[in-house]
């Protein structure tokens, strides 16, 4: 089992939501933290359907609880009228719930009781490097960071399932969209713009869809939790900047399968472009883990110059390279950056051998910069 970075205990003993993607390991780790609490599995079909047809059971089941116990509910979007009797306990006997899911999408549209604030809203990503012992580079590029990928030789039967899983039970079962099998291949076209800017008219004319359709579609997969919009840092003021935002699945894996990407070596160009894709997925789960509230951008000027991430209001900037030995004409993004924020720490992530400086820009090793970031030493 990983020792996994996340943590949700507070002084106040809050309760708390636990949102993440399916398979990221959020039964796996509340198992592991709260053995003798009791849990409501709404996956267990006669657990759901007993609670589906008396929610009030859960408040007379609970009635001896109080301040103190905690209480897991997993798989909470299931069913959402049982916020209603949490909330209620919450109040009367000050139990604590921790509420886990995979999307929170079903309880916002039916306009569900998310608690009134009485609950942090916290998010299990895939592994992250610091979680693996003996972590392997190519292994996480190619396969992903899910646990049950990871640690597989090949996962390739293992992705095409969780896909699988993923149509049936996220889409078709909460009847996010009406016809799965448009949103089947949209899903594959959004792998291919994996990383790149969203041009939804382009998009929707490769789908054969309206371009608002193609809008709702990436809506469903952020609220799904398996992807992310970056935006675009606009507050350069000497090179205009595009504000389109880029896309990328919540795990490199995914994205792997379904752009049809495998035994990818360094120096192809699908390994660098999954590469990049490891790189930004590590910095959204520090983000996400340590609560950081700056915000993750990137910057892309009208005339060319991009930098992969800039952290908060040009802080950070980072260019992500799969390159062994970066060059000079690697970092002109930066430079360009730094025209406008010359304090700002930039650095090169690549496959160098070892940490150096190019024009005061750092070159870190992959490695070198995980451990950093992850030691809380880079943002």
């Amino acid at each position: 089992m990983y020792k996994r970075v996340l943590e949700i205990e507070n002084e106040y003993n809050d309760s708390a939501f636990l949102w993440g993607a399916r398979q990221v390991g959020k039964t796996t780790w509340l198992t592991s933290q709260y053995p003798n609490c009791r849990v409501y599995d709404l996956l267990r079909p006669s657990e759901f359907e007993r609670l589906l047809r008396h929610p009030e059971l859960l408040s007379e089941e609970l009635e001896e609880f109080g301040e103190g116990d905690t209480v897991i509910i997993d798989e909470i979007q299931k069913l959402p009228q049982l916020l209603d009797e949490v909330h209620s306990l919450i109040q009367r006997k000050n139990i604590r719930f921790i509420l886990s899911g995979s999307s929170a999408r079903k309880l916002r549209r039916l306009g569900t009781n998310l608690l009134g604030g009485r609950a942090t809203r916290e998010q299990m990503y895939p592994l992250v490097s610091a979680e693996i012992p003996d972590f392997d580079l190519i292994r996480a590029v190619n396969n992903g960071m899910i646990p049950r990928h990871y640690m597989v030789q090949s996962p390739w039967e293992r992705l095409r399932g969780y896909i699988g899983v993923y149509l049936d039970e996220e889409i078709r079962e909460e009847a996010l969209t009406r016809n799965l099998k448009t949103f089947s291949h949209f899903l594959e076209v959004a792998a291919q713009c994996d990383g790149e800017m969203l041009v939804y008219k382009n998009i929707a004319q490769d789908c054969g869809i309206d371009y608002r359709t193609v809008k709702e579609y990436f809506t469903i997969l952020e609220d799904t939790l398996v992807g992310y919009l970056i935006p675009g840092f606009t507050a350069t003021r000497k090179r205009k900047a595009i504000t389109a935002p880029k896309f990328y699945l919540f795990d490199v894996g995914v994205a792997n399968y379904l752009a049809h990407r495998r035994g990818m070596t360094p120096g192809s160009d699908d390994f660098g472009h999954a590469f990049e894709h490891f790189i930004i997925q590590e910095l959204i789960a520090y983000l996400g883990y340590h609560h950081v509230e700056e915000q993750l951008t990137y910057w892309r000027s009208t005339s060319g110059y991009e930098v992969d991430a800039v952290i908060g209001e040009g802080r950070i900037a980072i260019e992500i390279k799969s390159s062994e030995e970066v060059k000079s004409r690697h970092t002109r993004g930066l430079k360009a950056f730094g025209e406008d924020f010359p304090d700002s720490r930039q650095i090169v992530v690549s496959l160098d051998k070892y940490k150096r400086k190019v024009n005061d820009i750092e070159v870190m090793p992959v490695m070198d910069f995980l451990k950093e970031l992850w030691d809380g030493r880079i943002i």
